[in-house]
Formats: C-alpha cells, sequence, structure tokens
C-alpha cells in the first residue's frame, strides 16, 4: 500500500470516530486527540505515514495539547465560529480534517507540489491543492453539483465581501459548462453590490478583473484598471494587473514596463547583489562574499510573521535535499525580542547561520525591504535569481541553479 493510500485509511478511520464522538457527545471533539482511546484506539492512525516530523509540527501553535497528530482539525476551539460560518456558506463538503504530507504526483518532476487530502464534513475524502474550493469536481463529485452549491451559497451572502471570492468561482463553473449567459449576469449583479471605498473598491475590482478574464473580456479588464491608474498615481496591485492584461494582449513591452512599475526590484534579477559585513547570533563574522560560490537563500523573516513560519518547512526541506549540492541559507530577523528567536531555532531544529537585524536593522535599509517573507535567492556568482523564492517556486529555482557550476 502506498503511503497516499495509507493516509486515506487513516482518515477514514478518523472519520468514523469523529461520527462516533459526535454521536455520543453531540458535538465534536476540541482536539482529534480526544478521539484516543475510547473513539480510535491506535494513536498511530493520527500519524501521516508520509509525514516526516512524525506529527511535530514546525509551527508551535498547530501543535496538539496532547498527542502528536499529522493532521490539520479544521475545527479545534479558535477555528470554531469561522468553520460554522464555511459549512454554512458551502455545505458539509468544507474539509474538517486535512493532510498536506504528500506531493503532487502530476506535477512536474522539478518541482514539489504540495497535494492535500480532505476529509470533509460528509466524511467523504477528496484530493486539492491548499485552497480546495479550487477544486469544486474533486469535492462535490462533478460540475452540475458544485455549481448548484455554489449557487446556493452565494444566496446566503450575495454582499458579504468575505465571500466574494464566490464570484469568480462560480463564473468560472458557468463558463466551463458554457452557461456564458449565467456568468454574464452575475458579473452585472456583481458589479451593482460593489462598493465605492478606496481600499474595498480595489479589491471588488480585482474580483471583476477575475470574472472578466474568465469570459475573455480582456479588452474590458484593460479599461476598468486604466481607469484606475489615472485616478491613484500608485494603486496597490494594478500595475501588476497592467502587466499581466498586456502580456495576454501580446503586448510584450508594455507588460515588462508594468512589471517594473509594479516592482522595481525587477531591475535587480541577474545584477550583482550588494555585499554585507555583520555578525551572525553567535557573534561570528559574516558576509555573502563568504558564501560566493554556493547558491544561497538570503531569507528576510521573523518569528512574529506567520506566513515566514508556515514557509519554513518547505525552506528546511529544501536545505537538507541540496546543502551537499552547494546550496545554503543565511536567515535575516526583523525581530525585536533577541531571546524569542533563539528559543524558537532551538525548538524548530534550525540549522543554518542568522542574523538579528531587529525591526529596522541596517540590512533591512540596505536591500529595501518592506514587508515579509522576503526570501532572495543568490546564485554562485553573487547575482540576484528571485526575491520571491517560496513554495514550489523556491524548489524549483534551486534545482535549476546547483545545476550550474
Amino acid at each position: 500500500m502506498n503511503l497516499m493510500n495509507a493516509c486515506t485509511q487513516h482518515l477514514i478511520a478518523i472519520g468514523e470516530a469523529l461520527q462516533a464522538y459526535e454521536k455520543k457527545h453531540g458535538d465534536f471533539p476540541q482536539w482529534l486527540s480526544d478521539l484516543h482511546p475510547k473513539h480510535l484506539k491506535d494513536e498511530r492512525t493520527l500519524i501521516c505515514p508520509a509525514d516526516e516530523e512524525k506529527g511535530i509540527p514546525m509551527l508551535p501553535y498547530d501543535e496538539d495539547p496532547n498527542l502528536p497528530v499529522s493532521y490539520e482539525y479544521e475545527i479545534r476551539p479558535e477555528y470554531r465560529v469561522w468553520i460554522d460560518e464555511e459549512c454554512r456558506v458551502y455545505g458539509d463538503i468544507n474539509p474538517i480534517v486535512r493532510c498536506k504530507h504528500h506531493a503532487d504526483p502530476t506535477a512536474d518532476s522539478t518541482l514539489v507540489a504540495q497535494l492535500y487530502l480532505n476529509l470533509s464534513f460528509s466524511y467523504r475524502i477528496y484530493k486539492s491543492t491548499g485552497r480546495w474550493t479550487n477544486h469544486p469536481v474533486e469535492a462535490y463529485g462533478n460540475l452540475e453539483t458544485a455549481i448548484k452549491a455554489f449557487e446556493k451559497g452565494l444566496q446566503q451572502v450575495p454582499e458579504n465581501r468575505d465571500y466574494f471570492r464566490l464570484y469568480p468561482d462560480l463564473v468560472r463553473l458557468y463558463v466551463e459548462v458554457g452557461r456564458e449567459q449565467e456568468a454574464d449576469n452575475l458579473i452585472n449583479s456583481f458589479k451593482s453590490i460593489m462598493q465605492p471605498e478606496r481600499f474595498e473598491r480595489f479589491r471588488d475590482y480585482f474580483f471583476l478583473s477575475e470574472m472578466f478574464e474568465e469570459m475573455g473580456r480582456h479588452g474590458e479588464r484593460l479599461q476598468l484598471f486604466e481607469e484606475l491608474e489615472k485616478q491613484d498615481p500608485r494603486p496597490p496591485g494594478v500595475f501588476g494587473e497592467l502587466a499581466k492584461i498586456h502580456e495576454k494582449l501580446g503586448n510584450a513591452e508594455l507588460a515588462e514596463a508594468y512589471r517594473v512599475k509594479a516592482n522595481p526590484k525587477l531591475k535587480l534579477i541577474g545584477k550583482s547583489m550588494s555585499d554585507f559585513s555583520t555578525t551572525d547570533l553567535d557573534g561570528n563574522p559574516i558576509s555573502l562574499q563568504q558564501y560566493r560560490g554556493k547558491v544561497v537563500l538570503l531569507d528576510f523573516w521573523a518569528v512574529w510573521c506567520g506566513p515566514c513560519l508556515g514557509e519554513m518547512p518547505n525552506v528546511k526541506k529544501v536545505y537538507d535535499a541540496y546543502r551537499d549540492r552547494g546550496f545554503d541559507v543565511i536567515g535575516v530577523s526583523f525581530d525585536n525580542d533577541e531571546a524569542e528567536l533563539r528559543e524558537y531555532l532551538k525548538v524548530c531544529n534550525i540549522p543554518w547561520r542568522q542574523i538579528f537585524d531587529g525591526q529596522d536593522g541596517s540590512l533591512k535599509k540596505q536591500y529595501g525591504i518592506g514587508g515579509i517573507p522576503s526570501p532572495w535567492l543568490i546564485d554562485r556568482e553573487g547575482k540576484l535569481i528571485s526575491f520571491s523564492a517560496r513554495g514550489t517556486t523556491l524548489w524549483q529555482l534551486v534545482a535549476e541553479a546547483v545545476k550550474k557550476a
């Protein structure tokens, strides 16, 4: 039995235990470990066979307080109100337990694409990427059932901004089954409820742009964002969207110009990185020059940054896979509390060197870092490959870079 099939059997057993627990107590347990031993006799069932950490999470706040558990429990205490609302909108196909320890076997061999196994509230098991609603056929069984579910959900929350994502998702399904008139009607309905507030207006327009894209109405997308560009000289995300639209329309030069406007750091790609000289967390001298000849991830992050911690397991796996082939990592921490940083590094067994830069440190200023995570990948000659090397992209870029002598 392969690991995914074995994991599926674990999820089936967990689902049966959850049903038995709910029948007895009239509600779900606070933690998956509460199922053991009365409803789930073998605690090893809570460990995915593909989980190399054996249920010990990288992020402390993901930890079950009683037992090692590989699986994400969507209904634990802090998520309860939110998940109840999700189920009201999407129905009982919403995941209650998820496993993220499997690679997508259909992905390109140079990538490590994450595949989730989801156990729904109806105790069905289906596959998806991180956002399960991107896979309606797998979740609901077929397109028509997915359309009816999304329609029903949208009828309940037509003006709730938290669920505006339903509009482009439903348009996508309508287009897929050839129901363009219904897709067009949905676009008009969305236009009628778009709000004029500045920030929300931009957000709404991105949803509208997605719907235009699904319908192939790229001229309307272009007009939409050109108007926004005139209204605000530096609108958030609009330059990037204009770059995508011009690329779709075949306007390569304009697409590149808007990409650079959207992110001036693109000019640095392929250029030699400026060196730095400082000390690491242990007081030892460290500089980029010391790493010349290696592929280096200069990882700007902090313990207080949730997305940074979420990416850390991926960075560790890439490090373990390629450190013997000339790959290394330098962590640059923007934390304020050095003791908290040291504790995290110790608990999570982070092996590479760290620089404690603080929230307003010299390296942050030198490289113009705004938000984090900001992982800069540098080649063996000291030239910048990417300033956003995360997830499967990190795997791909490192695999390509280490091949070059």
